[in-house]
């Protein structure tokens, strides 16, 4: 009985035991990271995906005469994928024939019209005028007639000799009328004659402009290149059953690969931060390996709101400076636009810097530590005051961090920053009104050279 109750009793410790390490107690432990105060070359950026595209590139172009024809949209019935190397010459795509495939069928029966009017017309006028020649002729022989009649009554009685005259003159009248009517007729022929010579030919050349437009409706690639699928105003790809409108028919591009942009968009937050010739610190998602540098060379000065978003944002263009074979149109990029680089500093991880009633401070050994910030980039922020080289702070701080001891700046040290920060200002909205105001110089100059040989002429003339 007794090695039972004493069996019992180890059980129940050891349940217990268990038990108690498997709940445990109420209190945790939580881990503490440090880091050290850095000194250097401290970089300020802006970093934005972008997507590749030629600096230039050569449209391939669709039909050319579409407007003459009356077509005004057609549809790309087939097209070689996207990214395909041509040789000039080469196929590239065939266009949807059935709109001008009808109308030049209406234009062959309107065409056929004219040419049998052409003919019937001809004919018409050949046949009337070869009876007036007729008539003509009749006439000349009746005259001649009336003259040998005149000429045989010389010897008749005068009222005879008048009758014969009379006769003369009526026949020389009618012939001299017919003369005038011949000469009218011909003129009115001619006249029909151009009428529809100018229709048949007005209806031959819509023809012959119907067939060489379809002639055009399977394009060819220009010269060598890789072709490049045209994007719409929405930014969608052209391709297959897409519409080319006679105002603007490309059907795709053939991009010079040897000079690349990224063209990317900053939101307004950012965009004041981004000025021309800054530079750009580039990689390609695809090839992530691959490292290249770039220029900002385009700012957009309007704002444009992307679909499915509802913040402004504006076009940045990137040129980049180095080729490489690998990089293709529309791949996507990362540009790290290098706003400013300021040397020799003290900055510290963003997440070390707390605060509380508009103090900043860290937590150094067992205090907190006032300090006085500066610029700050994506993940790092400058300590213009409160802490030296090689200070270790806390990243992750003890749980109980804000009991403990805050240590203040000294007055002095504050109003100095303060007074500096005011300085800052002042400085930066100057230096704002002097771009304005060289820009508009710029401008005025711009103009001023534009009107300047005009005002020449003027004095020269003077």
């Amino acid at each position: 009985m007794k090695k039972q109750i004493y069996i019992s009793i180890g059980v129940v410790i050891l349940v217990i035991i268990v038990l108690w390490y498997l709940l445990g107690s109420d209190s945790s432990t939580t881990e503490t990271i440090k880091v050290k105060v850095k000194s250097g070359e401290f970089k300020i950026a802006v970093t934005i995906t972008g997507e590749l595209e030629a600096k230039s590139s050569e449209k391939i172009y669709g039909p050319s005469g579409l407007r003459n024809v009356r077509i005004w949209q057609v549809k790309i019935e087939d097209i070689v994928a996207d990214g395909t190397v041509v040789d000039s010459g080469d196929f590239v795509a065939s266009l949807d024939r059935t709109e001008l495939a009808n109308k030049l069928k209406d234009q062959e029966l309107e065409l056929e019209k004219c040419e049998t009017q052409f003919t019937k017309t001809r004919l018409d006028t050949t046949l009337e005028l070869r009876n007036l020649r007729d008539d003509l002729i009749n006439l000349e022989y009746a005259l001649e007639e009336k003259e040998i009649q005149l000429e045989q009554s010389k010897f008749e009685p005068p009222a005879t000799i008048r009758q014969v005259e009379i006769e003369l003159e009526k026949a020389q009248r009618t012939y001299d009328q017919t003369v005038k009517n011949y000469k009218l007729k011909l003129e009115k022929a001619k006249a029909n004659m151009q009428e529809v010579s100018a229709q048949l030919a007005k209806a031959q050349r819509k023809y012959d402009d119907m067939a060489n437009v379809l002639r055009q409706f399977t394009v060819f690639a220009p010269k060598t290149g890789m072709v490049i699928y045209k994007r719409d105003w929405d930014g969608k790809k052209q391709g297959i059953g897409s519409q080319i409108s006679t105002w603007d028919n490309v059907v795709a591009t053939l991009p010079n690969l040897t000079e690349m942009i990224s063209k990317t968009y900053v939101n307004e937050i950012d965009i004041s931060k981004i000025k021309k010739g800054q530079n750009v610190e580039i990689g390609i998602d695809a090839f992530p390996e691959k490292k290249f540098t770039g220029e900002v060379t385009e700012i957009a000065n309007i704002g444009e709101q992307l679909q499915n978003s509802n913040a402004k944002v504006f076009e940045v263009k990137i040129e980049v400076n180095e080729f490489d074979s690998v990089m293709r149109p529309a791949m996507t990029t990362k540009n790290v636009i290098i706003t400013d680089i300021i040397d020799s500093v003290l900055f510290i991880p963003i997440e070390c810097i707390h605060t509380e009633d508009s103090i900043s401070y860290v937590v150094k050994g067992n205090s907190r530590k006032q300090v006085i910030v500066g610029k700050t980039n994506e993940n790092e922020i400058i300590i213009r005051a409160g802490l030296e080289e090689e200070d270790d702070i806390y990243l992750v701080p003890p749980e109980d961090y804000k009991n403990l001891r805050l240590i203040n700046l000294d007055e002095e040290v504050i109003q100095k920053f303060r007074k500096e920060k005011k300085k800052d200002i002042v400085d930066s909205v100057k230096a704002n009104k002097e771009d304005k105001k060289f820009d508009i110089k710029k401008k005025l100059g711009k103009e001023g050279k534009r009107r300047k040989p005009e005002g020449g002429r003027k004095n020269g003339g003077k």
